[in-house]
């Protein structure tokens, strides 16, 4: 197994969302490699933890990253919480993204949990994509 392609997959997966030109007008640029700290007003995208497991065959090195894209809003209702993790969705699966390290063989979506944060007010999606990689 490597993770060493791990970063690489982290920094693309940043860039792509941070320039895609449907979600970033949606969100105001808000989007964080780590969730700002303290309460944040609005709609923002941060990306979230990270599972790996080894894909590595008789050709070489490779894992299978799982990791979460979280959409976090406190707009009323679940719509805009909706519309922002469509856009992000789109972006990211199927997504040819170029790496620093390695190379991505395939990035497709698994699944999403919406849910109510009651404490807080506010409404997460969080969105799970599997990304194949070999080193």
């Amino acid at each position: 197994m490597s993770y060493g392609v791990s970063a690489a997959l982290q920094a693309a997966v940043y860039q792509r969302l941070a320039g895609d030109g449907v979600l970033s007008p949606l969100v105001g640029g808000a989007i964080y490699d780590a969730a700002p700290p303290g309460a944040v007003a609005g709609t923002y995208v941060s990306l979230g933890p990270e599972d790996a497991r080894d894909a590595s065959d008789q050709v070489g090195r490779g894992a299978f990253h799982e990791f979460v894209v979280s959409v976090v809003t406190d707009a009323a209702g679940f719509q805009t919480a909706k519309t922002v993790a469509a856009a992000v969705s789109d972006a990211l699966t199927g997504a040819a993204l170029p790496l620093s390290r390695g190379r991505l063989v395939g990035l497709w979506f698994l699944r999403a949990r919406a849910r109510r944060v009651e404490e807080a007010d506010v409404r997460r999606i969080d969105l799970t994509f599997r990304a194949r990689v070999e080193d």
